[in-house]
């Protein structure tokens, strides 16, 4: 195992690795997962660089896991923020380090890509992740986060979290 993370955007052709590794962490997670439906929002992801950027995370040539972050723009934030939309490192990457390391790396990318705040949530049963993003600097707020579906026939199934 190589001491840090490497990190590559990923590419359209890059899908079917990236559904395997949002399979294992909505299951991991608890969230509903459905492969067309996520196929097909991942796909419009990676054509339209205006909507956020997804990474790939290898330890050397063996993908280890991915990121992607979603653009946004808010008022209450001032400005252009993002929302770490999904992190996922395989088990044997935890806890050395690698989601610090990954992190730190995504700060940068959104300071370059001229993003003010960085947004993101956690499963309350995710103790570690909670404690690192803590760790980092990431705050809880007194408000409580919403979801609606608002296309028709577009929802998926329900996970054991309720999303």
């Amino acid at each position: 195992m190589s001491k840090d993370p490497q990190f590559r955007l990923a590419a359209e052709t890059d899908a079917d690795i990236l559904l395997r590794f949002m399979r294992e962490y909505y299951e991991f997670d608890g969230h509903g997962f459905d492969p067309e439906k996520a196929r097909a929002a991942l796909t419009t992801l990676l054509r339209d660089a205006n909507l956020g950027r997804a990474w790939l995370i290898f330890d050397g040539d063996i993908p280890a896991g991915y990121v992607v972050l979603c653009y946004g723009y808010s008022l209450e934030w001032l400005g252009r923020d993002a929302f770490v939309d999904e992190f996922y490192l395989r088990e044997q990457y935890r806890g050395r380090g690698w989601g610090q390391a990954t992190m730190a790396f995504l700060e940068d990318a959104a300071r370059e890509g001229g993003i003010v705040a960085l947004h993101l949530e956690v499963v309350r049963d995710n103790l570690a992740a909670l404690k690192l993003y803590q760790k980092l600097g990431f705050r809880e707020h007194a408000s409580k986060f919403l979801s609606k579906w608002t296309a028709r026939d577009f929802s998926k199934r329900r996970g054991r979290n309720g999303y």
